[in-house]
């Protein structure tokens, strides 16, 4: 039986592999899987996702989803209100007409904004998983340098995917909105660690508890001594930038893939307001120069996570969030290797030229970006939680 702990307990220094994991290198990869493992589901498909837009890509998810209900399977579906807000619901009559079952996360009528699910997680017969940060619409379904954007995911078998699947079925019974309010507000705020023999899986949710995927990170950075991070959206928490300048201290290296173009603004800018002090701690900063860049992967050591969360204050904070944390030499080496092709196609940004880059207007626009994300955005938040309470 798989070990449950609290958030009070640090994940499994190490875990022993007895499923198995691989990596999915592309937008292209992990979307043509996701849709071969539904197509071949005969008992239950579990689909949870941030973003759904309508498109091409996402009519054929819908029609592999249906064919999974016309062949007897039970055929679930999760999808975020707000990141997917340009999607009517009557996308989805074709797959409810069949048997499946959709449900809204966290609808707008309910005035909650600031909690969002942002996982993405695809199970099908309980048996293979999906994690990454692909959403299914076209600018994912690509190579990352010459279409669509940058993005990463893994695929995931034995317990873990099983878990993974037991994490679907608590958010979608949360989705119902049945229960009061103080009853559903409590129960989604539950953050867990889930060890497997693959791995820890890491749940986040809203609030200012002991957050699971903070307290990992802290752990493991303490004693790292290589560190390799892409990041959509950069702007971590004030303790993890102390770590991260610690360990270039005591002698290590911390390499950052950040993007060169991005979906989001104003995100970018609070990330740069940051460079001049990495830099100047002795961190390397590299921006991926050919699309834009949505992957998400954090290499310590021999330690991988990878899913849904970005190193920025959302993710930490305010998202339900999911990561996987690996300790496995080969997953580790592969993702090394996923990390130093991405490097290929990123410009390094040199100190010496980046001041000489950041005039006034540039510094200002910086740090007003910075005081919405990293202070106003999380304030609004935890007036939300005080009104639910």
């Amino acid at each position: 039986m798989e070990k449950v702990e609290t958030t009070t307990q640090a994940p499994m220094a190490t875990q022993k592999t007895s499923g198995s994991t691989g990596w999915m290198h592309t937008g292209i990869e992990a979307m043509d899987a996701m849709l071969a493992a539904i197509e071949a589901a005969q008992k239950t498909v579990r689909l949870e996702m941030y973003i759904v837009y309508p498109s091409p890509i996402a009519e054929q998810f819908r029609q592999a989803l249906v064919g999974a209900c016309q062949r007897g399977a039970r055929v679930e579906v999760l999808v975020d209100a707000l990141g997917s807000i340009s999607l009517p619901e009557s996308f989805w009559d074709a797959l409810k007409r069949s048997g499946g079952h959709f449900r809204w996360f966290n609808p707008l009528k309910l005035k909650r904004l600031s909690f969002r699910d942002h996982r993405k997680i695809l199970v099908c017969d309980e048996r293979v998983g999906f994690i990454g940060g692909f959403n299914i619409s076209t600018e994912y379904y690509g190579d990352g340098v010459t279409k669509g954007w940058r993005d990463l995911g893994m695929k995931i078998e034995g317990p873990l995917a099983v878990q993974l699947a037991r994490a679907f079925d608590e958010m979608f019974a949360l989705a119902d909105f049945k229960r009061g309010p103080l009853e559903r507000l409590r129960r989604s705020r539950e953050q867990k660690i889930i060890s497997t023999p693959e791995g820890t899986l890491l749940l986040g949710a809203p609030g200012r508890q002991r957050s699971p995927l903070r307290s990992a990170l802290h752990q493991d950075l303490k004693r790292a001594r290589h560190v390799k991070i892409t990041s959509a959206y950069f702007l971590p928490t004030w303790r993890i930038r102390r770590e991260l300048f610690q360990i270039v201290r005591r002698g290590g290296r911390v390499q950052l893939i950040l993007p060169a173009k991005s979906d989001v603004a104003l995100s970018q800018l609070a990330s740069r307001s940051l460079y001049r002090r990495f830099l100047r701690a002795g961190i390397e900063i590299y921006e991926y120069q050919p699309q834009i860049l949505h992957a998400k992967l954090i290499i310590i050591d021999d330690i991988v996570y990878a899913g849904s969360a970005n190193l920025d204050v959302r993710s930490l904070q305010m998202n339900y969030e999911l990561l996987v944390r690996m300790s496995n030499h080969r997953v580790a080496e592969e993702a090394r290797q996923i990390f130093e092709g991405d490097l290929q196609h990123s410009q390094e940004i040199l100190p010496a030229e980046w001041r000489r880059s950041r005039n006034f207007w540039n510094r200002m626009k910086g740090r007003w970006a910075y005081f919405i994300l990293a202070r106003l955005d999380p304030f609004l938040a935890r007036q939300q939680l005080k009104r639910l309470r």
